[in-house]
């Protein structure tokens, strides 16, 4: 679908100087729109560690792609459809696989397939699915342009956005791919027209994260580190508990738990041995520093926990407020974060007691570069001007249930369907839908952003990137997507697709 630049007057000069090689040119420059993500190795760094810290935290609780509505997931209609710009072509695909002559009925899923995650305008975490595919610097995913962009809003790109090939509960076995560029067509940048639902993201070399690397600090230390930290209650000997209270600089960190009801006392009780009690943070404010029961026991807590673990302790708070006195908030990072405050109470000594220390330590030498995107998973080619009628095989991680309410994917194992495209299109107004073409495929939302591909070899693992999953549909109206559909990729797709393959992106560390 082709835009025409028309002069503000109307009238188009009769001489020369347009030649059609100059209104090509101008016409393909004005199909890229290009904007920026991480801008530079720090910020692609933080990026990789907010999904990574705490075993992959935010990852596990990324929930999928939700833009599709019920009355989104309407019926395909006839009419219309797309036309080809220019002559079919396309670009061969990279990667290790050996040729094989065998033939089986397994399918084999190509290791460029993954998911990206992000965070939308509203704070939630998301992910869609994508693919690696071929580029000069072996650093492009092939996604769907709303899996990039924040329609919900028309702002610009989704935050702190990365892929993950090969995504498995929590786990990144090729490491994390922080978006640098993403280029799509001006007409979905700027109108979010769906014709124009696709994106090319060029990705730093894979951060791969080690948190195996600790290193014990003081609680100094501790609260001026920035990077990735934790602290834990450890139990120590009777005798590590008593040289630990005697030195001023560890003294609060140290304390006693009794495995029986305890007998309370004060300080100054022949052999006495403090404990903590939590309390909420008015309680630790008001409380005085100094030794007795009820004084303030060493400095605040504080802990990153996942959007699960967060509403699962505000609804204990709820219930019993006295017992979950924590302070639960959203950091700036994005994070929850649930802040524990103590007092002191102090104890008779007795043969059940078990002493422990609070451990403060951070992580060292977290992330390491994994490589390039293209070296390590390979990379799918690239079609354009295909005719319908054609066979695909697509690719993605559905986990949405369907418009029924029928639950049929977790989305934590990726899936495919098989079949010939068809020219019918989605008649969507609200989303500018006229030239798509669809695939009969019950896979639901999260696998949005999946590859099409085109002459996929199950021995290779490869094919040619044809379309991604834009849409879902319910064809025969029983409440089940049957349907998938993907913009067209013309001459113009081309065009981007080019523009973001030629670009370079570089390492995070």
């Amino acid at each position: 679908m082709k835009r025409i630049l028309i002069p503000a007057g109307g009238a188009v000069l009769a001489t020369g100087l347009l030649a059609a090689g100059l209104v090509g040119s101008a016409q393909a420059d004005s199909d890229v729109a290009k904007d920026n993500m991480a801008t530079s190795a720090a910020n692609a760094k933080a990026i990789a560690n907010f999904w990574a810290e705490n075993n992959g935290a935010a990852l596990k609780a990324a929930k999928q792609s939700d833009i599709w509505t019920k009355s989104d997931v309407s019926k395909l209609q006839s009419k219309g459809g797309y036309s080809s710009d220019t002559k079919p072509g396309s670009t061969a695909p990279i990667g290790q696989e050996k040729k094989s002559s065998s033939k089986t009925q397994n399918v084999n899923f190509p290791k460029t397939i993954g998911k990206v995650f992000f965070v939308n305008s509203k704070g939630e975490k998301k992910w869609c699915s994508a693919t690696s595919i071929q580029s000069s610097h072996r650093n492009l995913v092939a996604t769907a342009g709303h899996c990039v962009y924040d329609t919900a809003t028309n702002s610009a790109t989704m935050d702190k956005w990365v892929f993950v090939p090969g995504y498995y509960q929590g786990k990144s076995p090729w490491g994390i791919y922080v978006g640098k560029t993403a280029f799509t067509h001006y007409d979905f940048d700027v109108y979010e027209d769906y014709d124009r639902d696709y994106a090319f993201v060029t990705v730093y070399n894979g951060v791969k994260l080690d948190a195996s690397k600790s290193k014990n600090v003081t609680k100094e230390e501790w609260d001026k580190y920035e990077g990735i930290k934790d602290a834990k209650d450890v139990e120590v000997s009777r005798e590590e508990f008593r040289k630990g209270k005697l030195d001023p600089k560890t003294a609060d960190y140290y304390w006693v738990k009794r495995g029986s009801a305890p007998e309370a006392t004060g300080p100054d009780y022949p052999g006495a041995e403090v404990g903590k009690v939590e309390v909420s943070e008015t309680q630790y404010k008001a409380a005085r520093v100094g030794k007795g029961n009820g004084r303030k026991f060493g400095e605040p807590i504080t802990e990153i926990v996942t959007d699960n673990e967060a509403a699962a302790y505000k609804a204990k708070q709820a219930q019993d407020p006295t017992k979950y006195p924590a302070k639960v908030v959203k950091d700036r990072r994005g994070n929850w974060t649930i802040t524990h405050f103590y007092v002191q109470q102090w104890y008779k000594p007795g043969s059940d007691s078990k002493y422990f220390k609070t451990v403060f330590y951070i992580i060292e030498d977290f992330a390491k570069d994994a490589g390039r995107l293209g070296d390590n998973v390979g990379g799918q080619g690239f079609a354009w001007n295909q005719p319908t009628g054609k066979a695909v095989r697509v690719f993605g991680y559905p986990a949405a249930p369907h418009p029924d309410g029928n639950k049929a994917y977790t989305g934590i194992t990726p899936k495919w369907c098989y079949g010939k495209t068809t020219k019918k299109l989605v008649g969507s107004k609200a989303k500018k839908i006229e030239e798509h073409v669809a695939l009969k495929c019950a896979m639901t939302e999260g696998a949005d952003g999946g590859p099409w591909l085109y002459k996929y070899s199950n021995a290779k693992r490869l094919g040619y990137v044809n379309g991604v999953i834009s849409t879902f549909n319910d064809q025969d109206g029983n409440g089940r997507v049957d349907y998938i559909s993907s913009p067209y990729f013309d001459g113009e797709t081309n065009t981007v697709y080019k523009a973001a393959a030629a670009s370079w992106s570089g390492k995070v560390v």
